[in-house]
């Protein structure tokens, strides 16, 4: 029977085609130059093809060993793969989870989330990253993220998800504006009136403009921000009014500045969900994720 190409020789390979030297290809195998040779010179003769030129001073991969390698790199990530979604079967609350959401949630409850995170599941080593729901989605699908924070209405597909929370809306304005002097502020005080909001691509963009759907807000078409504090400070030197999440405001966001902030009570709330695949083996770990996350927006407004 003829001897199979193992992963360990597509290792040393792929080691080869990134380093194009035998001793840093060897070191980065944790292994002996002698032995990657060896493996190398056996790959070459399973397949039966010369799969790099050698020579004292360099070494120069051949147009099939470079397609070989190529191939060899992405077997050894669907390997990988394999044995991360074993451990996560075996155990899904250890291991490395790469969480995503929206920059209009994640930097107000995620850093506060953390140590319960870390008290609950000493074990899970936990990325976070910040980006658009659009972005968060792709990377979700492609296997980049493993679960994401995301606010509907916003269409997400086949996911599974967990809600978390109703996310209201505060009227924010310059001090002494006439819509926040009765305390509360109604979608027919706002009927017609210019927002100020974050740039397209923000889900929150979108949630704002929807908040009274029949009032026919409009946005202010002069100005666009990217993050919310920008928005915040532009408010704050008098030039427009704008509506901000609830969660932002209890996390301390307008915290020092010269606001006049007025609760919306009609307004429609956008809804916090977590969202991961439906083939994940991990769904109950995201489901006490988003535990966690509610009660620690709940702790927030209850401060």
């Amino acid at each position: 029977m003829m001897p199979a190409v193992n992963l360990r020789q597509l290792r040393f390979l792929v080691a080869l085609s990134e380093e194009l030297n035998f001793s840093r290809a060897a070191e980065a195998c944790h292994v002996t130059q002698p032995t990657l040779s060896a493996g190398l010179r056996e790959l070459e003769e399973v397949l039966g093809v010369q799969l790099a030129e050698r020579s004292r001073r360099s070494v120069i991969m051949t147009p099939i060993g470079q397609q070989i390698a190529d191939r060899g790199r992405r077997l050894l990530i669907a390997a990988g793969e394999i044995e991360v979604l074993a451990a996560e079967h075996s155990n899904p609350h250890a291991g490395d989870l790469t969480l995503g959401a929206i920059p209009t949630i994640g930097p107000f409850l995620l850093p506060r989330a953390l140590p319960r995170i870390r008290a609950a599941f000493p074990q899970l080593r936990l990325f976070l990253r910040e980006e658009m729901t659009e972005s968060l989605l792709d990377g979700l699908h492609e296997g980049r993220l493993d679960a994401i924070v995301v606010a509907r209405p916003f269409e997400i597909g086949n996911l599974e998800t967990a809600f978390m929370f109703d996310d209201g809306y505060h009227l924010a304005a310059p001090p002494g504006h006439p819509a926040t002097t009765g305390g509360k502020v109604t979608g027919t005080q706002l009927s017609g009136k210019s927002l100020m909001l974050l740039e397209k691509g923000h889900c929150l963009q979108r949630h704002a403009l929807s908040a009274f759907p029949e009032a026919g807000i409009q946005q202010d078409e002069s100005f666009s921000a990217t993050s919310l504090s920008t928005l915040i400070a532009m408010v704050s030197e008098g030039l427009g009014i704008t509506l901000l999440p609830n969660l932002a405001i209890d996390a301390g966001a307008t915290r020092g500045t010269d606001l006049a902030l007025a609760p919306v009570a009609d307004a429609c709330p956008r809804h916090v969900v977590m969202a991961w695949r439906k083939t994940s083996a991990r769904a109950a770990l995201f489901r006490d994720l988003a535990a966690i996350l509610a009660d620690c927006r709940r702790g927030l407004a209850a401060r």
